[in-house]
C-alpha cells in the first residue's frame, strides 16, 4: 500500500483509539499483524502550548519504524500553530480527527463537528499540504444525523485540499456507535473518489469475517479496526490468514495469556507498574471475554495493583 510517498507493508490498520492506542496497544498490534497504527488523537492547541501530557502521546516504542499521527482542531489557526512541534515527532502522515462524537470534542468544534462545515476541513488540509511533504489522511463520518449526510461534499473537499487517504466510519455523529455501519456508502465512496486517493473502511469490523467482507463489497485500499481489535489484536493476522488462505487459526489460551502478559510488561516499561496496573483492567477485561473462568479472574483484576497481582489472577485460567 503506498501512502503518498510512503510504502507501507500492509493493509490492515490500528484505528485511533482514545485511552487505547498507546504505545503499548500499538506495539502489540504490530507485532501481531498491524501493517500500521494511529495515535491517541492529540490536541493541536495542547501541542502549541507544549503541554507534556499531549506530546506523551506521539512518543513511539522502541523501533516503531511507520507511525501516523490523528491531531484535532477546530479550524486551522491551532494547526498552524502547532505544525513545527509536530513534525519533530516526524510523522508517517497525520491524519485529521473530523469522526470524533464526544460531546466535549464537539462543543468546541472539533472532531465530527468539522462535518458541518467542509470549508474548515479543506483550510486545514490545504495548509497541512502546502507547508509539509508527509502524507495528509482524514477520518470522517456520514453526516452530522440522519438529515445531514454529507460525506461525498465533505470528502471532495479534502480531496480538492489534497488529503491522500480518506477513513468513512460509515456512522452519522448521531448515531455514536449505535446501529450498523453503512458499508453500502462506503463502497459509494470508494467509487466517487480518484483511485489516487486511497479509501479505508471503517465501523463494525468485530471478526475477520467483517474484514473480508469489507474488502470484497466494498473495494476498499484498507480496514481501520478500532472496537474489534481492543482485547483482541490476534484479529490481524487472523484477518490476514483469511484474505490469504481462506481460513484461519483460533487463538489458544496459553498465547492468549502470553500476550495479556506481554501487554502488561509492555506497559510497565513505558508507564510505571502503578500506572500499568490500573491501565491494564480494562485490557484485561476485554482479552478475557468469552474465555473459560474469565469471571473469576475479572472480579480479582479490577483490584489488581502489581504485575504479581495478575499473575496470581491469571492463574484461574488454567483451572
Amino acid at each position: 500500500m503506498k501512502l503518498g510517498s510512503k510504502e507501507i507493508n500492509g493493509n490492515l490498520i490500528l484505528a485511533p483509539l482514545a485511552g487505547y492506542s498507546d504505545r503499548a496497544f500499538r506495539r502489540i498490534s504490530r507485532e501481531h499483524g498491524a501493517a500500521i497504527a494511529v495515535t491517541e488523537m492529540v490536541s493541536c492547541e495542547g501541542l502549541a502550548r507544549d503541554n507534556e501530557k499531549t506530546e506523551d502521546l506521539l512518543l513511539r516504542y522502541e523501533g516503531e519504524d511507520e507511525l501516523i499521527m490523528q491531531i484535532f482542531a477546530p479550524d486551522d489557526d491551532p494547526v498552524r500553530r502547532s505544525l513545527s512541534r509536530l513534525l519533530e515527532y516526524k510523522p508517517t502522515a497525520i491524519d485529521i480527527n473530523a469522526g470524533c462524537p464526544v460531546p466535549k470534542v464537539v462543543k468546541n468544534g472539533c472532531g465530527s463537528a468539522l462535518m458541518k462545515n467542509p470549508d474548515k476541513i479543506y483550510n486545514i488540509v490545504s495548509f497541512l499540504k502546502q507547508n509539509t511533504d508527509v502524507p495528509i489522511t482524514v477520518k470522517f463520518r456520514l453526516g452530522w444525523d440522519s438529515s445531514s449526510i454529507n460525506y461525498l461534499e465533505f470528502a471532495d473537499a479534502c480531496v480538492s485540499a489534497g488529503a491522500s487517504a480518506l477513513t468513512l466510519h460509515a456512522r452519522t455523529r448521531s448515531q455514536n456507535y449505535s446501529g450498523t455501519a453503512s458499508y453500502e456508502d462506503i463502497k459509494i465512496l470508494r467509487e466517487r473518489v480518484d483511485k489516487s486517493v486511497l479509501v479505508f473502511g471503517s465501523g463494525d469490523v468485530f471478526t475477520p469475517e467483517d474484514a473480508l467482507k469489507m474488502v470484497k463489497s466494498c473495494n476498499v485500499d484498507g480496514v481501520m479496526f478500532a472496537r474489534g481489535a481492543i482485547g483482541n489484536p490476534f484479529i490481524f493476522k487472523q484477518t490476514k490468514e483469511l484474505l490469504e488462505s481462506g481460513s484461519y487459526h483460533d487463538i489458544p489460551l496459553e498465547e492468549r495469556y502470553n500476550t495479556i502478559i506481554k501487554h502488561l510488561d509492555y506497559m510497565i516499561s513505558y508507564f510505571g507498574e502503578a500506572l500499568a496496573a490500573r491501565e491494564m483492567r480494562k485490557h484485561a477485561a476485554a482479552y478475557l471475554k468469552g474465555v473459560r473462568n474469565s469471571s473469576r479472574v475479572k472480579a480479582t483484576i479490577v483490584h489488581a495493583l502489581t504485575r504479581d497481582d495478575y499473575l496470581k489472577s491469571l492463574e484461574v485460567l488454567f483451572e
